[in-house]
């Protein structure tokens, strides 16, 4: 019988927010049905005498105490004996998350991991997009400083990302060319994606919960004043919303092809009907926001699924 074990691989809880955390409220959920937490940091991963083996610790989350979380038990635990490990660190996706999927690839047989590891390290979340870029504003993915001019002069207001970046670091809005800044942003993050600006960004962009193939719901998060960023770290705040028909199509589409890719829940984002080209597939975030807006738990239906 496999032991009734979920390993969650993340940053530190005390790094975490219980109020918006997706990771603890995924973990709080299977805490009811008796699962055991464990949890570990993707630097405490190790293969030894060909096991994989992690040093983490049993933990029990706790939304009302003041301290959300209390540490059980430190231990080094074999990871074949969970029944389901969430990779669920932030990224930025470097040489160290890609060391983590190589590991966790040698048991994908023995555990159902999720997201799939060979998957999130086949889906860069911004370079993927590049397929879908007919529902996209113009962006482009480049370092190339005669590319990136011709397209600044084509669309004026231009906002640069580094690809491999999250959580709305890094991102800025350049409304006039400025070669010495940009050479600087190349340099420090190789290729980069530059895309036409969208004013209605202040009015919110929409996050859409893709689990298993499904399109399962939504929020939209609206930047605090004179910001341009829509992410909730970043001050912006939820609201309640509903999908258009083109925004569904369109999640419906991506959803589909992300299940064939092995994706089992990514998070994707709209702004003013587009996509803004961030497919997130390491750790989406936003369920327990949605649970607060609309009464709709979606870790209910992760685990469901997930079971099933």
């Amino acid at each position: 019988m496999i032991n009734k074990i979920v390993a969650i691989q993340g940053n530190h809880p005390s790094k975490l927010n219980p109020l918006t955390d997706t990771s603890v409220f995924l973990a709080n959920e299977i805490q009811k049905k008796k699962y055991k937490i464990f949890y570990y940091d993707p630097k405490d991963l190790s293969v030894v005498n060909s096991k994989v083996i992690a040093k983490g610790f049993f933990i029990k989350f706790n939304y009302k105490q003041k301290k959300f979380y209390k540490i059980l038990k430190k231990q080094n635990l074999y990871l074949t004996k969970c029944k389901f490990i969430l990779i669920r660190q932030d990224p930025p996706f470097n040489l160290e998350y890609i060391s983590t999927t190589y590991i966790l690839d040698t048991i994908r047989t023995k555990v159902k991991i999720i997201n799939h590891p060979t998957s999130i390290r086949n889906i860069s979340e911004k370079l993927y997009s590049s397929k879908y870029q007919k529902y996209m504003p113009p962006t482009i993915f480049t370092q190339n400083m005669d590319e990136i001019k011709k397209f600044f002069k084509k669309n004026k207001k231009v906002i640069l990302k580094p690809i491999h970046s999250f959580s709305g670091n890094n991102i800025h809005l350049l409304t006039k060319f400025n070669s010495k800044f940009i050479y600087k942003f190349i340099k420090k993050h190789d290729h980069i994606m530059c895309q036409k600006f969208l004013p209605k960004v202040s009015k919110g962009d929409k996050r859409v919960f893709i689990i298993n193939g499904r399109v399962c719901g939504a929020i939209s998060r609206v930047p605090k004043k004179g910001s341009i960023l829509s992410n909730m770290s970043k001050g912006a705040k939820p609201i309640n919303i509903k999908l258009t028909s083109k925004e569904i199509k369109i999640s419906k589409i991506i959803a589909k092809d992300l299940k064939k890719e092995n994706i089992f829940f990514a998070g994707i984002d709209f702004i003013d009907q587009k996509l803004n080209g961030d497919i997130n597939v390491t750790s989406p975030t936003g369920l327990k926001t949605l649970l607060e807006l609309s009464g709709k738990n979606l870790a209910k239906t992760f685990w469901k699924e997930l079971k099933a």
